[in-house]
């Protein structure tokens, strides 16, 4: 690279849950920069989930957290050209690339899930990955079984 890498910027935490991690997520979730839109969704999710949970000894932030970490995958595949042909080669996945995906997945498939509002979409997708399944948690599995399948070409890796 020619230029230097730009230094990351301090998130503030949120006011609700004083976390990063949930500004984080609600700048994923954001659309056209409406970020108190985006805070209002997310905290409705979570009073769904507050409401709809079967496990009574966890608060909806950690089955929200549960949930993302049920979403995170830890291996992928990248491209890598070797003599003329291309080879998936399976990767460590670094540790704020496992959260973005997950966050992304997980705001992904909760777009595409048929309820009314976007909060109850999320809480719905909150509360399958939490269970370890819905459509966001099929996607780690598809990436793990990629890496997997892939797994005669990592000594290939640069």
């Amino acid at each position: 690279m020619r230029k230097r890498q730009a230094k990351k910027r301090p998130l503030l935490p949120d006011p609700k849950f004083n976390d990063q991690l949930v500004t984080r997520f609600v700048n994923n979730l954001m659309w056209d920069g409406k970020k108190s839109t985006a805070f209002k969704v997310f905290y409705d999710a979570l009073d769904i989930v507050e409401a709809k949970k079967q496990d009574a000894e966890k608060t909806a932030l950690e089955i929200w957290k549960d949930a993302l970490t049920n979403v995170m995958p830890h291996v992928e595949v990248r491209s890598r050209r070797v003599g003329g042909a291309t080879f998936q080669i399976p990767m460590q996945i670094r540790p704020d690339r496992k959260i973005s995906y997950s966050m992304k997945w997980m705001i992904l498939y909760a777009r595409r899930r048929n309820e009314k509002s976007m909060a109850n979409k999320l809480a719905s997708e909150i509360l399958a990955a939490a269970k370890e399944e819905g459509a966001a948690v099929k996607k780690r599995m598809d990436t793990h079984k990629m890496a997997e399948a892939n797994k005669a070409f990592s000594h290939f890796r640069f």
